[in-house]
């Protein structure tokens, strides 16, 4: 007796457990959840079957398409769907809260088909993911009346990436070494990812190329190729990178095409063009030398000599004479127009006193203002120490000055010595005779 009890036990218990283990991998509270029919729901995005398309708030009009597969033994025909969303998004037509979208004529068996719908996103959605509930509608072919499935879907609000680059600075000058810094921003409302960049036509790619279609190749990069991984929604990521410009590409407009690859929101690799341009400035390489002091026309003049060893010439320049540490000389401007290149360019400044005349030292700076080919302006300058001398007063006795009292007073003493030699031997001569 107490085996047959132990025996119902046992089975009563096996049982349960083997109800409970069909009920995880195959009842309807199974996360793998099995249901078998004519159609089977695949995917859900916003765009059409061929691309999918990033979507901010306040899109219209915004094709949605759902695709199914035809899992069933036969053909498919008579396809229509409506699509339930939830508030915040509408019919692109205004018309009602269900929107409609009528698919292929037929479906084959085994096939996948889709359905594209256009919907209006409200300015206040959220960035995330939403339930959606479609209802399908078709025949079998062969087969008469209409079969109805539902489905329950999920979709995502992805936001947009707007990729967009810019250099910090598009003034670039030629026969010297350039530190570039490009911004690679995202101004969009979606992250975008794994962005790897890559400079076009540099001298690199030409060896492989038979054209050139900027004249990037001209130059030298010291890096093409860069990989700044993720830029979230409203940053900015920066490219640095060294530019030596030849003497050959100046006063021109460079074009550096950059190919950019990322991942987009929906993880699909996208791949664009951004071109980032430069204008090349000439170089303006001026310096000031031989500064000196002259009497020119009984005046003192500062004088001196400015030379460009650039490539292009100084616009608009002016040179400036400045006293120093309390001097009383006044500042005075004088304009000596273009520094042209390997020509020496000298200049001229009468001195004059802001007050009563101060002779001696006098500490100066000299300033030359000049203008590039932009309009932009430039200062060189240039300190030294002047000595100014009063040339109005009357020279001070010098040695020379005595020198011919001095040479009457010599003769004096020897014509003196000798007259009184003379009379002394006539004395001499008159006492012995």
């Amino acid at each position: 007796m107490r085996a047959l009890i132990l025996l119902a036990i046992f089975a009563a218990v096996s049982s349960h457990l083997l109800v409970n283990a069909y009920a995880q991998v195959g009842s309807a509270d199974s996360p793998f959840e099995r249901k078998f029919g004519d159609v089977k729901f695949l995917d859900a995005y916003f765009g059409r079957v061929d691309s999918k398309v990033e979507v901010s708030p306040g899109n219209k009009n915004v094709p949605f398409t759902v695709i199914f597969a035809n899992v069933g033994s036969q053909d498919i025909t008579g396809i229509k769907g409506q699509l339930q969303m939830p508030m915040g998004f509408s019919p692109a037509d205004g018309r009602g809260a269900v929107i409609v979208a009528n698919g292929e004529a037929e479906a084959l068996a085994g096939k996948h088909f889709s359905l594209t719908f256009f919907v209006n996103v409200d300015d206040h959605t959220q960035i995330q993911q939403y339930p959606a509930t479609v209802k399908l509608d078709y025949s079998r072919l062969r087969e008469s009346g209409q079969r109805t499935a539902f489905f329950d879907i999920k979709f995502k609000v992805t936001g947009e990436s707007i990729l967009n680059l810019k250099a910090t600075d598009p003034f670039l000058t030629s026969l010297k070494h350039n530190k570039v810094i490009v911004e690679v921003t995202n101004s969009g409302t979606a992250p975008i990812s794994n962005t790897r960049i890559i400079l076009e036509n540099t001298q690199a790619a030409l060896s492989s190329t038979t054209t050139s279609v900027t004249n990037v190749e001209n130059v030298v990069f010291d890096q093409s190729k860069w990989n700044i991984g993720t830029i979230n929604p409203k940053s900015t990521k920066y490219l640095t990178f060294n530019v030596y410009i030849p003497e050959n590409v100046r006063s021109d407009t460079l074009h550096t095409v950059m190919d950019i690859t990322y991942l987009n929101a929906h993880g699909d690799e996208t791949n664009t063009k951004r071109s980032v341009d430069f204008f090349i400035n000439g170089l303006i390489d001026a310096r000031i030398y031989n500064i000196d002091l002259i009497d020119f026309g009984g005046k003192p003049t500062v004088i001196g000599e400015i030379i460009n060893e650039g490539n292009t010439n100084a616009l608009f320049s002016f040179v400036t004479l400045e006293p120093l540490d309390g001097s009383n000389l006044k500042a005075k401007t004088q304009f000596i127009d273009e520094l042209e290149t390997d020509s020496p360019v000298p200049f001229n400044i009468p001195i004059e006193f802001d007050g009563d005349p101060s002779y001696g030292d006098h500490k100066v700076k000299v300033t030359v203002r000049y203008k590039d080919s932009m309009r932009e302006e430039y200062l060189i300058s240039e300190e030294t120490t002047i000595t100014l001398v009063d040339t109005t007063a009357p020279p001070e006795p010098s040695a020379l000055d005595h020198m011919p009292a001095v040479a009457g007073l010599i003769v004096a003493i020897i014509a003196g010595v000798l007259i009184y030699k003379r009379l002394k031997r006539k004395n001499e001569e008159d006492d012995s005779s």
